[in-house]
């Protein structure tokens, strides 16, 4: 292999006790340990790595990593073993952090070994035998950090460097992350005039490495960080840890960093004139509104608020972050609010509890003057999320192509994503999805022989269902993840022949149909586009046909209050997006087509129930989120918007309907 010289970005945040965030530059080397670069020689005391620096009693470096081994039960490789290192210059090296990646005869990464070094001169060896993103958990037991001890654990994500080298160090307690060490960067070939301009470009490297963390320690010490005596001195040894990788812990803990590729915008306070300005007023407006509810909110300090403050029982709020928490608010309103979460600002023991109570008093958190500024002060959503033609495709593909097998890591069996219908206390979700499902092809006649359109595929269950009564449906939908498990699953099932499902725009559909159903895909139309949804049911239903829909609804004042608001669901979760009113749901259809609401069933409780089911299936398959690719911060943003939906439906703010339209003069 080439070796490389990564120019490094080190990143220190801590969240507890005490905040700090600390970042420094430098520079690794990435070599295979068996053929180190060859540094020339007027230039090697400015640059080189010494295995004498990383090993005990002479060993070589292979014998040092097979001794590491055989102490975690692992045997001698002869594979190749890769190593990333700081290097020695001017006589001294140091480097908290050296990894090596241990590669099995078929040249995978079977162990990881990370080398950690503290400023008193001691070294620590943690083995670990990683997935296949590099993830895998340890038990800390080296005292690194004079402010911590070696409780905790080590959540490590430590892939092997290909250009890109990203790796990060998450000590977790009690569920939480009070510090996070991550290590970025861009590698280039080592080639010897890249090593050369690396060691004169940075000769003191290491020094300013060493220098860098005692002065951050010092600064830490005089912000009243309290240090943490050693036990025992730490000598430079190898010692052995168990090495079973175990589960990843299934609450949603703060993210310890935010990152700002993924996340722009949330990875920092916001500082704008505009925040400045804001954030008084909205920690005054959420203490006003806190006192009237029935809601302990705790801050730090022991200091706790709100009109639940004296029960324990009632549901928490806990800000971690207050200004920080204001800050949010006061820039973006409820984005912030949701956002502040996101970021880990503020938490809840039973988040869904705490968002109920400010579901139940929706309307009225905000005092009525300022309401009427409404206008003045919450965005508008960007005219690249209207549901035109143009934009739809991406709107759905932000949502729906997020990942099929994330989406099966908390739906049930049949892969439906809407609100179930529950026969009693005892009924599994799965079957409830079935019977919901049931219930709206009875609904809509749907029998063997009936031609059926199906508005919004999902993953397949309804279609297959319509097939199985003998009917051929034609269903449509704009994603093309959903598009290509659903043709699978519609497939494995045996109703091919009976089931077109086609990439396609709702308002392109063609053809005559006896029956159209379309599930929960309402809320993705638009306001601006409900006449138009329904004149083409209206163009394609057959005489005689029916019309079933799925529905989200919510109050119609609401509705009207808030259609041009830009919100977090919006901007997070479901862009373009918005409920219906069932009063609009009867007056679009009665002004733009001849289609009558004939039948409805209000069913918001069993939504309530389903998204339970959902967020305990989400944070039970935790672990395998993560190794999805999804990081914390998504991890928290989606527990949010599930509980954030449970909370609207348990309160009644929201409900869901099955609606029966058909044309009267067909009767």
């Amino acid at each position: 292999m080439m070796p490389a010289v990564f120019d490094t970005t080190i990143r220190h945040v801590r969240s507890a006790p005490v905040r700090s965030d600390f970042t420094y530059r430098s520079h690794a080397w990435f070599v295979d340990i068996d053929d180190l670069p060859a540094v020339p020689r007027p230039l090697r005391a400015l640059g080189r790595i010494d295995p004498a620096d990383h090993t005990a009693d002479g060993r070589s470096l292979r014998a040092e990593i097979d001794h590491v081994l055989a102490a975690h039960g692992g045997t001698a490789t002869t594979g190749r073993i890769t190593m990333l290192t700081g290097v020695r210059s001017l006589g001294h090296a140091f480097d908290p952090l050296t990894v090596y990646w241990v590669h099995d005869d078929a040249d995978r990464v079977e162990w990881v070994v990370a080398e950690v070094r503290n400023t008193y001169g001691g070294r620590h060896h943690y083995a670990v035998r990683p997935d296949a993103d590099g993830r895998a958990q340890v038990d800390k037991a080296f005292y690194v950090s004079p402010f911590n001890d070696v409780d905790g654990r080590y959540r490590m994500r430590l892939p092997e460097p290909d250009g890109m080298l990203d790796l990060s160090v998450v000590l977790v307690r009690d569920g939480h992350p009070p510090f996070v060490a991550t290590v970025t960067g861009t590698g280039r070939p080592a080639t010897t005039r890249t090593l050369v301009r690396t060691a004169l470009r940075a000769p003191l490297a290491p020094h300013l490495v060493s220098a860098r963390i005692r002065r951050q320690g010092i600064g830490l010490w005089l912000r009243g960080l309290p240090i943490v005596p050693r036990h025992r001195p730490e000598a430079p040894t190898s010692t052995s840890l168990p090495t079973e990788s175990q589960p990843m812990p299934t609450t949603f803990a703060a993210p310890p960093v935010v990152d700002a590729r993924r996340w722009p915008g949330l990875d920092h306070v916001p500082t704008s004139p505009k925040a400045r300005l804001a954030a008084p007023v909205a920690d005054a407006l959420f203490r006003r509104a806190a006192a009237g509810l029935h809601i302990r909110v705790e801050m730090p300090g022991g200091v706790v608020v709100g009109g639940g403050a004296q029960d324990p029982t009632a549901p928490t709020m806990v800000v971690h972050r207050p200004r920080d928490f204001a800050a949010r608010v006061g820039e973006s309103g409820l984005i912030g609010f949701g956002e502040a979460y996101m970021a880990g600002d503020w938490d809840a023991p039973d988040l869904t509890a705490a968002l109920s109570v400010f579901a139940e008093h929706m309307a009225t958190l905000i005092p009525a003057p300022l309401q009427r500024l409404r206008s003045l002060y919450v965005p508008k959503p960007p005219g690249s999320e209207t549901n035109t033609t143009t934009n739809t495709r991406s709107n759905i593909s932000r949502h729906y192509d997020l990942s099929n097998e994330l989406f099966e890591l908390f739906l049930d069996e049949t892969m439906t994503y809407s609100s179930a219908l529950f026969a009693d206390a005892t009924t599994s979700l799965a079957d409830a999805q079935r019977a919901k499902i049931d219930r709206l092809l009875d609904a809509a006649g749907v029998t063997a022989g009936s031609r059926v359109l199906e508005i919004g595929t999902g993953w397949g269950e309804l279609a297959i269902r319509a097939a199985e009564r003998g009917a051929t449906v034609r269903s449509v939908t704009l994603s093309t993840e959903q598009l290509e498990l659903a043709c699978k699953r519609i497939d494995a099932a045996g109703w091919s022949d009976s089931v077109q499902v086609d990439l396609l725009d709702y308002r392109l559909v063609d053809g005559e149909y006896d029956a159209v159903v379309s599930v929960e895909m309402i809320e993705a139309v638009g306001h601006q586009f409900w006449g138009e949804y329904f004149r083409t049911i209206d163009s394609v239903l057959a005489p005689g046909g029916r019309v079933a829909i799925q529905a989200i609804t919510m109050p119609h004042d609401r509705m009207v209050a808030t259609r041009n608001t830009y919100t977090w669901v919006h901007k997070y979760i479901f862009p373009g997006g918005f409920l219906p009113s069932v009063h609009a749901i009867d007056t679009v259809t009665e002004r733009e087509t001849t289609l009558r609401v004939r039948e409805r069933f209000s069913m918001g409780d069993h939504y309530a129930r389903t998204l339970r089911a959902w967020d305990e299936k989400f944070a039970e398959n935790l672990e395998d989120v993560h190794l999805l690719g999804f990081d914390p911060t998504f991890a928290r943003m989606w527990h949010f918007y599930l509980c954030y939906s449970e909370a609207g439906f348990d309160t009644g703010y929201l409900d869901v309907h099955q609606i029966v339209l058909d044309r009267r003069s067909d009767r």
